[in-house]
């Protein structure tokens, strides 16, 4: 087995959305091969309504899923297939826009005013760029969790992990989605697929996520499991973290142990037009469905 190495350690960046939701991107709009198959991811949390009530209304979709995960508040949802409902804490929906859909998601806050969740874009291959619109939407107590020995938690939203399979299913990216909880001093090693790209997403407590020596420097009040730890090697909130190739991610959990995402998929490899919410291959496709939002042809009929 081979450690993942670390590509690179970044910051999400604090942006607005929709009709004014403030909100944290990790990456999205820039290179799309960096994070291939995935294509953006949004963090989007606060304490003060104003901050995430206006929400996104209706707009359009084509050529992507996106995956929405709430941990706190709510999401209204409709859209242009007659779906509606409700996302609460710990409920997943995948929506796959394919052909095209047009949809709102409006956050709000939980009993305290608080919300948070993610958004991920993933990308469609050109072969289901036009595939007709679906939405999954997924119950937080259906979502397989498995607790280790040792503590860690580990939910599997996509993909099979520990002898378990998350429940969305059908997905183009053939994904692996986890959110994961490492308690306080604890090194451990989560397998990948070699041949896809992984990013992890930490956004409780902090942990180091490389398999360098010992570290020099400012050490932790307490050492941790007896290893020296630099408080500036750890990876804390709002931190992406891409890997490089390898078999398995390792982390040893700070002092308040570390909660992330853990998301790897297959690159597809091709090429990308994007424009906002439309992803396809060539600027022609895009030019085609901004021609159709205009006439109003954009929608098309289920078969």
């Amino acid at each position: 087995m081979s450690i993942r190495p670390i590509l690179s350690t970044t910051q999400a960046q604090e942006t607005m959305e929709g009709a004014g939701v403030r909100l944290h991107r990790a990456f999205g709009f820039h290179d799309p091969k960096q994070c291939d198959p995935f294509l953006l991811f949004d963090d989007f949390r606060g304490d003060d309504p104003e901050d995430f009530i206006r929400g996104f209304p209706w707009h359009p979709h084509r050529g992507i899923e996106t995956i929405t995960y709430v941990l706190n508040g709510s999401v209204e949802h409709g859209d242009s297939l007659g779906n509606h409902g409700s996302l609460g804490a710990g409920d997943i929906q995948w929506m796959t826009a394919g052909s095209g859909i047009m949809h709102q998601e409006m956050p709000k806050g939980n009993e305290k005013g608080q919300m948070h969740g993610f958004q991920l874009w993933a990308n469609l291959p050109a072969s289901l760029k036009m595939t007709a619109p679906r939405y999954q939407d997924v119950e937080a107590k259906e979502i397989p969790q498995v607790i280790d020995d040792d503590g860690t938690s580990v939910k599997v939203v996509v993909g099979e992990f520990w002898g378990k399979r998350g429940p969305v299913d059908g997905i183009a990216a053939d994904p692996l989605y986890l959110d994961i909880f490492v308690p306080a001093g604890v090194r451990k090693r989560f397998k990948i697929d070699t041949y896809r790209n992984a990013f992890a997403y930490v956004f409780e407590g902090a942990g180091k996520f490389d398999n360098s020596s010992k570290p020099r420097g400012i050490l932790l009040e307490k050492e941790v499991m007896g290893e020296e730890v630099n408080i500036r090697d750890m990876s804390g909130n709002r931190t992406l973290i891409n890997f490089g190739t390898g078999d398995e991610v390792e982390v040893l959990a700070g002092p308040q142990g570390v909660r992330f995402l853990l998301v790897s998929g297959a690159p597809l490899q091709e090429p990308v037009a994007w424009h906002g919410p439309i992803v396809m291959n060539t600027k022609q496709e895009i030019h085609q469905a901004i021609h159709e939002l205009r006439n109003g042809t954009f929608i098309k009929p289920a078969h």
